[in-house]
């Protein structure tokens, strides 16, 4: 017998209950136990440890001093395991863990910090770890188990299956406003199509989701984007508007976190209604994991939350 195996938990429970109850009887009675049954664990108990734990005290038992020495090591014992108990079942039921988010820039700000500040009140004991990440990262971060959820970016409302190794669920769609210089002859229009803007020089990333989804929106409106510069920040993508370099689409996430900056103007194109949507990724059976699925519920309420404040 290995050392620690001759501490068996169910008998230490049958000594403690014959130490509140008093009798064999109805230490039984409360265990569900016949009496035999009850006396044969004690002694079994008793062989294992190598100490004598009851004693005859007339028709009756009464413990010894070694089954009390034991009883009171075992209360530390059964404390752990009741602490352990409700841990358990705080994970089970998402209220502890940690889950590692990557989300791109506007992500962070806008959908994530809300995020982790709601579950600071409603679950306490789930931690969520920030990185910050391009859009086209998350699925290589998520595949090389970097991260357990990822913020992405998409064309459409319901993303392409892609690699089955992901779950994706669909978060909002963001309305794309275009940003023109201040002095620009649209600048002032009743209304801006993105047709009208096919001339222009635009400014968006060289690749990546964002790319894509500028080329998609341009496209759906008749024409090829003629890209005048490349970025990817949206800092510098509005100060090169705003030094009349070119257009831009824009999302209104981007420019609730961005701000316009000076000599930009936005416009909506409610015509055009052109979007970006954001997507939560998690590896394929990932979002069963209880913290996982909690982080994904606040994202959701989040998300409902942030397209009932915009207009869309």
């Amino acid at each position: 017998m290995a050392e620690h195996d001759k501490w068996d938990i169910k008998k230490l429970i049958i000594l403690r209950t014959l130490r509140e109850r008093g009798t064999v009887t109805a230490t039984a009675q409360a265990l569900l136990l016949t009496p035999s049954a009850v006396s044969q664990q004690l002694t079994n108990l008793a062989k294992q440890l190598g100490v004598p734990l009851l004693e005859a005290q007339g028709r009756r038992v009464r413990l010894t001093g070694a089954a009390h020495l034991v009883l009171r090591h075992a209360e530390a014992v059964f404390e752990q395991l009741e602490r352990a108990d409700a841990e358990l079942a705080a994970y089970t039921n998402g209220e502890v863990g940690e889950v590692r988010v990557g989300a791109f820039s506007t992500a962070v700000p806008a959908l994530v910090v809300p995020v982790v500040r709601a579950l600071r009140v409603a679950r306490p004991g789930v931690r969520v770890q920030v990185r910050e990440a391009e859009a086209g990262e998350a699925y290589e971060l998520l595949g090389a188990g970097e991260v357990d959820l990822a913020l992405s970016l998409a064309a459409r409302a319901v993303p392409d299956a892609g690699d089955g190794r992901f779950t994706r669920v669909p978060l909002l769609a963001d309305p794309l406003d275009v940003a023109l210089p201040v002095d620009h002859v649209l600048a002032g229009a009743a209304e801006v199509r993105l047709a009208d803007l096919a001339g222009e020089s635009w400014i968006f990333g060289g690749s990546g989701a964002w790319s894509d989804i500028t080329r998609g929106a341009c496209e759906a409106a008749g024409f090829a984007p003629r890209q005048g510069h490349s970025a990817a920040g949206w800092t510098a993508i509005l100060a090169m508007v705003g030094a009349g370099m070119g257009v831009a689409l824009v999302p209104r996430m981007a420019l609730a976190v961005a701000g316009r900056g000076d000599g930009v103007v936005t416009r909506a194109l409610d015509a055009d209604r052109p979007r970006r949507h954001v997507v939560a990724a998690v590896r394929r059976g990932g979002e069963g994991a209880p913290a996982v699925a909690s982080v994904l519920d606040a994202l959701r309420a989040e998300a409902r939350a942030l397209t009932a404040r915009r207009p869309g």
